[in-house]
């Protein structure tokens, strides 16, 4: 039921990556401001993943996962209103809110870790991140018919991925309140239970190692998306053409997992986080050759999110062995 509920919210991640910078610039004509949506979106995922994970420390993983899935609804209608008003400060402060719903949706993966345990982490970590391919991969598709949903409502047509995004992050709240009743049952067998709230010392250290490389990994791929849609968009491609190039692109950062994941355990985090560098630098080099171009920015974002995919999985692996149970909520 936890990678269903990822599987779920996962879908309104487009909405951040894909309609926000194309709304920013639509709303002000200026291409220069496609970044700010993002930019105020990263920070509410990170505002978002210490208010998850507070939470969580006393009410368990469900009720974390949850609530943050119920602010970034709240986020997604403000950006509906801002769109609708043409505001744009009001569109990046619905944008920071909205950012809270990304946070679940990727913290669920140490919840994952937590209970494949350490001979099957990369296994466990695997199954989620595929769990949410499944959604990720569909918004970036629906930009087109989101579109036609938002204006037969009156409203303009970047926000139909908002109003999809309003409807993942309820039912994967849903969800997640069901699995927390059912946990609470056998909260005697499961790591991710409400009953385990643990009280966690301050004195835990959380290895620099496993930040940075989770830090760098999203530094690229964020810096990169930020601005990707609104190129293509420049030079003249539509919205389904932009929607499919995502779409590989997140394809390619979560579907992997499933051969990734057991490559971690058999491999180690070591052989994984050399082969994220060599995939993000190769990313960087064919963007570099014909980012005009739009098969080969296809291959060069491909690239991309194989290389996320590699460096978050080595890098969440490292922070889930080096720190202790009774640290890792803080930690995350």
């Amino acid at each position: 039921m936890l990678a269903a509920a990822t599987a779920v919210g996962s879908i309104g991640l487009a909405a951040g990556g894909l309609a926000g910078p194309l709304l920013a610039t639509d709303l002000t004509g200026d291409p220069a401001t496609a970044g700010l949506p993002i930019g105020v979106h990263v920070a509410g995922s990170a505002v978002g993943a210490v208010l998850v994970s507070h939470v969580s420390a006393r009410a368990g993983r469900p009720a974390g996962l949850a609530l943050g899935y119920l602010v970034g609804a709240a986020g997604a209608v403000i950006i509906v209103a801002a769109a609708a008003w043409a505001g744009l400060g009001l569109l990046l402060a619905g944008s920071a809110v909205f950012g809270v719903g990304n946070a679940p949706v990727f913290l669920a993966r140490y919840a994952a870790a937590e209970a494949g345990g350490p001979a099957t982490r990369g296994r466990a970590l695997g199954i989620l991140l595929f769990a949410v391919a499944a959604g990720a991969v569909a918004g970036p598709n629906l930009l087109a018919s989101g579109g036609r949903l938002a204006t037969s409502a009156g409203l303009p047509p970047l926000t139909g991925l908002y109003l999809i995004a309003v409807a993942a992050f309820l039912a994967a709240a849903a969800l997640l309140a069901r699995l927390s009743l059912i946990l609470e049952k056998f909260s005697h067998l499961s790591d991710i239970s409400p009953g385990n709230r643990r009280t966690t010392p301050r004195s835990t250290e959380v290895p620099v190692r496993a930040v940075l490389l989770l830090a760098v990994t999203n530094l690229v791929m964020v810096g990169v998306m930020a601005v990707a849609p609104v190129h293509l968009a420049a030079h003249g491609h539509g919205p389904a053409l932009v929607g499919g190039i995502v779409s590989v692109h997140v394809l390619c950062m979560f579907v992997p997992s499933v051969v990734s994941g057991p490559l971690l355990d058999r491999a180690g985090p070591a052989v994984v986080t050399t082969a994220a560098a060599l995939l993000l630098a190769a990313s960087g080099a064919v963007a570099a050759i014909g980012a005009d171009d739009a098969v080969t920015l296809l291959v060069a974002l491909a690239l991309l999110g194989l290389g996320w995919n590699a460096g978050v999985l080595a890098g969440s692996a490292l922070l889930t062995a080096r720190v202790p149970p009774e640290g890792r909520l803080r930690a995350e």
